[in-house]
């Protein structure tokens, strides 16, 4: 029996390490997000991100490695999961549908020169649909991280990071290592200011 376990946990190390070989083809769409989200907090945008589940996980993950920090100490950035206010979520899942819990905050907040990232594995989430459809409205960009399940979603986004891989564990691994990419790139932007240089 454990010779068993551990083959399949071993089965399962070499799935991983085989999906996060082949993100290397993923690179760089992984770094036009972390560019263009540079561009837009330069500009004084705020970044906004929500999924469901594992992906709403992801989306806190995110939103905190930006407003607290990655490796360097350096100011916060704005960031905001929109999956982390019960009251407004419950709010709207009762009174309108949970449908519409991430398009209605994004009709609220989001502006043109803001970022929107919506976190679904399968790509087919209706409230990360709707959310990413409602931020395209507002006129800002629109980053999905999803799947090759998730084609469509990603098709209908300005930016998109696509995990070759379709078993949903996997995939949620995946875009924890993206949005850590990503925080590499933005934290090294904002460290590099003229105050930190001169501490260096």
């Amino acid at each position: 029996m454990t010779t068993r376990l551990e083959g399949l946990l071993d089965g399962q190390l070499d799935r991983h390490s085989e999906v996060a070989a082949a993100m290397r083809a993923q690179l760089p769409q992984v770094q036009a997000v972390a560019d263009e989200l540079i561009r837009r907090l330069a500009a004084g945008g705020v970044l906004y991100t929500f999924g469901n589940g594992g992906s709403a996980a992801d989306a806190q993950h995110l939103a905190g490695e930006l407003i607290g920090r990655y490796l360097r100490e350096r100011r916060p950035l704005p960031a905001v999961a929109l999956i982390g206010d019960a009251a407004v979520v419950s709010c709207i899942a009762n009174d309108y549908s949970y449908q519409d819990v991430f398009a209605r905050q994004v009709t609220a907040l989001v502006r043109p020169q803001d970022m929107v990232v919506g976190f679904s594995t399968s790509g087919t989430s209706p409230t990360v649909v709707k959310g990413l459809a409602a931020a395209r409205a507002n006129g800002a960009c629109t980053v999905a991280f999803t799947s090759v399940r998730g084609q469509e979603l990603a098709d209908s986004a300005d930016l998109a990071v696509v995990v070759p891989a379709e078993e949903t564990a996997r995939i949620q691994e995946m875009h924890v290592l993206a949005l850590h990419l990503v925080s590499e790139l933005v934290d090294r932007w904002a460290f590099d200011t003229p105050d930190n240089r001169k501490a260096l």
